[in-house]
């Protein structure tokens, strides 16, 4: 390949990497968490034993909904009804009123008489601390533009990663396996950016193809609708989307068919291996009432499915099927979407390829700030002790925001079991601000080691405060083979240690690497015995003081 392009390559490379490697970092780290977003339900939820031994019959499906219609009558137009499991061991419903506002209860809630706007609000869902994890990591937290602006930062994304593979494809058999320890510490980052980008690509393509996907759909289907399609898109998407599509009420009331019918059809027609996980009803109480049977089916990389049934009762299409879209019956566009979101969650395997979900996506996002690290050490002007102004701000922004998501993350664990009625979002976003912050009034090397070493402390405080306020230390969660709780206390842990290796990594470099670096200490920077010159007249040859 000639140099030329091979630079083309890798300014290309460099620039949309630097651009969206922030966004880009803590998408990867707090989507690495949502991998588990089920047990991280499990961990947060004190009250798990007592709702263990519950088993959730048919007959508890109805006694909800018929609760859930007579005191939320909006709610029999369409409502989405959440089966409890082991994560979340009660029933829960979303639905909208007749503003179009999305509202929210639980079983426990509606036993309780809570009806007031507060108790129906969907912001304190969205603060709990996995759907606030899951928001995170594809919105930065920042709703529907926050969608669409990480849909354009995948596409980006996907351009670094196609420019790197082809920068380094010359190269690929020689430094395949190049990790070079040693005084030049430049060279040995690099090499462990360049490792861990390759051995992960198969994951980040992955990534690169399904989240432009799922977070620009509706902005690539607003375009279709309105350039190709002479507007007629938006009303076939619940048929394209759903097994049930759009159902229009009979007007005429009917009484629904039992909860214990539904569930039998939907697992007669989709196979033992299908899980079902939540139903969603259209028109209950209507003579076309339609409950579609959502859940996931084992051994299937599109796992996610749903079957559709016509769930009024003494009518001649009573209990008929309205769609299957299961793996092995749904049409090319359900298949597609359900190979896309299982491929990007990871929902299609067990807890080995979640952990290796979990695994790569931190290395991931580790590729991310060496990334920028590298590329702001690459513009250092050599023996200049005074660096530019504009490389210590990125130096700074890198630390303050990479770090400064891994120390807020970790502080919403130990507030989301102190204070459960406050939203996660308010320690993390006070959290990571204030990290940003000081990073900002800090040297890059110091800010580093601070707030690592902040993050540090942080994940241990995960299991300490898990121990202090649900007693669930990790002896005793071990010791009951309670692994959905006592996991997530042992990867602090072993999160803890990272931190604190990449702590002392850090501060490594900034003694022993070249003094003009602005990774060096500050100390460093003004010792004029450190300089070429002082070597030299120490009898020292001056390349000494240069990096090797």
């Amino acid at each position: 390949m000639k140099s030329a392009t091979l630079r083309l390559y890798q300014t290309l490379h460099t620039w949309v990497g630097l651009m969206a490697g922030w966004a880009l970092f803590i998408a990867f780290f707090a989507g690495a968490l949502t991998v588990f977003h089920e047990e991280l339900h499990a961990w947060q939820n004190p009250l798990r034993a007592e709702h263990a031994a519950i088993a959730t019959t048919p007959a508890d499906v109805d006694h909800f909904v018929n609760t859930l219609v007579r005191t939320h009558p909006a709610a029999a137009a369409s409502a989405y009804v959440i089966l409890p499991n082991e994560g979340e061991p009660d029933f829960s419903a979303y639905w909208q009123n007749s503003k179009g506002d999305w509202l929210t209860t639980t079983g426990s809630r509606l036993a309780a008489g809570k009806t007031t706007p507060k108790d129906l609000s969907l912001e304190p869902s969205k603060g709990e601390l996995a759907n606030f994890l899951n928001r995170l990591h594809y919105s930065l937290g920042l709703e529907d533009m926050g969608m669409y602006f990480m849909g354009v930062i995948s596409v980006l994304y996907g351009v670094a990663l196609i420019s790197g593979v082809l920068l380094h494809l010359p190269r690929l058999k020689k430094d395949l396996l190049a990790v070079r320890p040693g005084r030049n510490l430049k060279r040995f980052w690099m090499d462990v950016h360049n490792v861990l980008g390759l051995f992960s690509l198969p994951f980040h393509l992955i990534f690169a193809m399904t989240a432009p996907v799922l977070c620009l759909s509706v902005v690539l289907m607003t375009v279709f609708n309105s350039v190709a399609l002479n507007g007629k898109l938006f009303d076939a998407v619940p048929r394209v989307t759903t097994a049930a599509g759009t159902v229009v009420a009979a007007n005429h009331s009917a009484s629904m068919l039992p909860a214990e019918a539904l569930l039998a059809r939907a697992r007669e027609t989709a196979g033992t291996s299908f899980t079902v996980k939540s139903i969603h009803y259209q028109h209950i109480g209507d003579a076309n009432a339609v409950a579609e049977v959502r859940g996931s089916s084992a051994r299937a990389v599109g796992d996610y499915g749903s079957v559709a049934i016509h769930a009024a009762a003494g009518q001649p299409n009573s209990g008929q099927l309205v769609g299957n879209q299961t793996p092995d019956a749904r049409d090319t566009n359900h298949g597609i979407f359900s190979i896309v979101y299982g491929l990007h969650f990871g929902t299609y395997g067990d807890i080995v390829l979640r952990l290796a979900y979990l695994v790569m996506g931190i290395a991931g996002a580790f590729v991310f700030y060496s990334g920028n690290l590298l590329w702001i050490e690459s513009r250092r002007k050599q023996r200049n002790n005074d660096q530019p102004r504009v490389h210590q701000l990125l130096a700074r922004a890198t630390v303050g925001v990479c770090i400064g998501c891994c120390v807020g993350v970790m502080a919403m664990f130990p507030a989301a079991l102190l204070w459960p009625e406050r939203s996660t979002g308010v320690t993390y976003y006070t959290v990571f601000f204030a990290a940003i912050a000081w990073a900002l009034a800090r040297p890059p090397a110091r800010g580093a080691v601070e707030l690592l070493s902040a993050a540090a402390i942080a994940a241990v405080l995960v299991p300490i405060t898990n121990a202090a306020v649900t007693g669930d230390h990790l002896l005793r969660t071990i010791a009951h083979g309670e692994w959905n709780v006592a996991g997530f206390d042992l990867g602090a842990l072993v999160l803890a240690c990272g931190f604190v290796a990449l702590a002392r990594a850090t501060l490594r470099r900034a003694r022993q690497g070249t003094p003009d670096s602005v990774w060096a200490m500050p100390a460093r920077k003004v010792d004029a015995r450190n300089t070429p010159a002082a070597r030299a007249g120490n009898g020292l040859h001056p390349s000494v003081a240069k990096e090797p």
